[in-house]
């Protein structure tokens, strides 16, 4: 049985985010009282005074550069049995973690434990647009609880591109490997997670409710990497993991042109 105390969140602080403060007042705020850790790779008084203002224990990352090195960095240092690798620029709705502890009580070997989403754009909370309804279609059979154990089922999901939300997934370290994630990706590197972690046996456990919200900004990495040309490349290393060329080249087309809606246009 998972307990409040079996769960970190493991915020992510890179340079000065004017948007940290908020992400952690939202960690601060959940219903039921998780711990919390930051880590950096670019420590700076910012993240240090607001990681003394809140008590939350920081650490510096000295090793491997970059953003796989970063969120595995972030995943070794959380003690807990259960970790969400939380993303500075993001929030979570105060139901996020006593959900996650809920989900992952009742299900039956639980990797991942992860939620509908919606975005901030500027003020506004955006919960429907042609990206976010794709995804909730895409995740339709992982509704059904009998198919959270199905890897057919959860492979045939992201054989069609990653619906799931990065910020939104709970890791549990007993069934997961001590590297999620794979240096030498940028844009899919939670695509390439989701994708290993397919392939060991227990569940995908989703949680269809909008529990966090993903901000969309200029700064933001998802953003940026969008309008780099490294972002077709591994789409395509992503698609030929499941189909034939021919067909994982027309569907990386047609993935591309759905993710733009990301922009701020």
């Amino acid at each position: 049985m998972y307990k409040s105390c079996d769960h970190t969140f493991a915020i992510c602080a890179y340079k000065e985010s004017q948007y940290l403060e908020d992400c952690i007042k939202s960690v601060k705020n959940q219903t039921v009282n998780t711990k919390a850790i930051i880590v950096t790779s670019t420590p700076n008084s910012h993240i240090e005074g607001l990681a003394k203002k809140y008590d939350i224990p920081l650490y510096i990352n000295t090793g491997e550069a970059g953003i796989a090195g970063d969120w595995n960095f972030a995943y070794s240092k959380a003690t807990t049995s259960l970790v969400t690798i939380t993303h500075q620029d993001d929030i979570y709705e105060k139901e996020y973690a006593y959900s996650v502890l809920t989900y992952a009580n009742k299900a039956k070997k639980p990797i991942i434990i992860f939620t509908d989403y919606g975005e901030l754009r500027g003020k506004k909370r955006v919960t429907k647009n042609k990206l976010l309804n794709v995804k909730r279609i895409m995740l339709l059979p992982l509704k059904i609880k009998a198919f959270h154990n199905s890897r057919f089922v959860r492979r045939r999901v992201l054989s069609f591109g990653s619906p799931i939300c990065c910020p939104s997934v709970c890791y549990v370290k007993e069934r997961c490997p001590a590297v999620i994630f794979e240096k030498g990706f940028f844009s899919d590197l939670d695509w390439q997670a989701w994708e290993k972690l397919s392939r060991i046996r227990g569940a995908f456990v989703y949680i269809p409710k909008i529990h966090m919200l993903h901000r969309i900004h200029d700064e933001s990495e998802t953003t940026r990497i969008i309008g780099d040309n490294r972002r077709s490349k591994e789409d395509l290393m992503m698609y030929e993991k499941f189909w034939p060329r021919p067909i994982a080249r027309a569907l990386e087309h047609f993935y591309n042109k759905g993710e733009e809606s990301n922009s701020l246009d």
